[in-house]
């Protein structure tokens, strides 16, 4: 259902506010660049620090501005079951084709807690729904058991998986099948560009390991501070969007910035003629 290279997309901000246009022009970039699916509002999308009436509008925003070229993949998770329902249910009103569903944050739930949450999302919508485990943000780690449990649901169709523990993917595999969509949720584990994407699927793997490589130390850049701050810095560069950030987020520091030059100048990637000014990281 779901393959490729699925951009997780930054929240474009500019004086506190939205920056929609920024935005378009992010969306339809990442198209003409060959994404094969995006994901608005998600934890690179600072859902966190977003109103309702945002989320909302930029999902709606991606979907009209993809018109079902690639697939829209809303992230929609929350810490409450029931908020939860309520995003998911909007994102299917405004047309998404999923959603990316976190593991609840902060409550710590049991096992049975997870799966009665997922459960209850997926009972209460009729969209299809990925699970999102990412340890490292929410502290708890959905196991194999409780995922092949949730597996058995219909439109349970598959994970995000940021564990960066590569003996998952075959576990897990091993116990729902091959149709179960295995999306990785680390950069440095797995063919994220397109481009390289792309060669994998059509067997140049030369092609792909030579991509590979050369995103490696971007990759690791990327994450030198708490994403997205340089993420951010470097779309900033390449003349995208602002580096703003929300509070409690700062934009990255001078050395995150350098480290992110140094290994986008190695990525091929060349800045903006009139990159956007960078904000002081406070």
């Amino acid at each position: 259902m779901f393959h490729g290279s699925i951009t997780a997309l930054i929240t474009p901000f500019r004086d506190g506010a939205l920056d929609m246009d920024a935005f378009g022009r992010l969306v339809e970039g990442q198209i003409e660049q060959g994404s094969h699916g995006l994901v608005p509002c998600g934890t690179t999308g600072e859902s966190p620090t977003l109103t309702k009436e945002e989320h909302d509008l930029i999902v709606e925003r991606t979907v009209a501005l993809v018109k079902g070229r690639i697939p829209v993949i809303a992230g929609t998770g929350t810490n409450s079951t029931a908020s939860t329902i309520e995003s998911t249910l909007r994102a299917q009103h405004a047309g998404a084709d999923a959603a990316l569903i976190v593991t609840p944050y902060y409550n710590k739930p049991t096992q049975d807690g997870l799966y009665a949450h997922y459960k209850a999302v997926h009972d209460a919508t009729d969209i299809p729904i990925i699970i999102y485990n990412i340890p490292p943000r929410c502290i708890i780690d959905m196991s194999v058991d409780t995922m092949s449990r949730l597996a058995e649901l219909p439109r349970i169709v598959g994970v995000k998986d940021a564990t960066a523990d590569l003996t998952r993917p075959t576990l897990l595999r091993n116990r729902v099948g091959p149709d179960f969509c295995q999306l990785s949720g680390e950069d440095g584990t797995a063919p994220l560009c397109a481009q390289m994407q792309n060669a994998w699927r059509a067997g140049n793997i030369k092609e792909a390991e030579t991509i590979r490589d050369r995103l490696a130390p971007l990759n690791k850049a990327l994450f030198c501070e708490t994403s997205p701050a340089p993420i951010k810095y470097a779309a900033s560069q390449l003349g995208i969007c602002t580096d703003e950030v929300r509070l409690p987020m700062l934009p990255a520091t001078p050395a995150a910035r350098a480290a992110v030059d140094k290994a986008m100048e190695f990525a091929g990637l060349h800045k903006a003629q009139n990159p956007a000014p960078a904000r002081a990281a406070g």
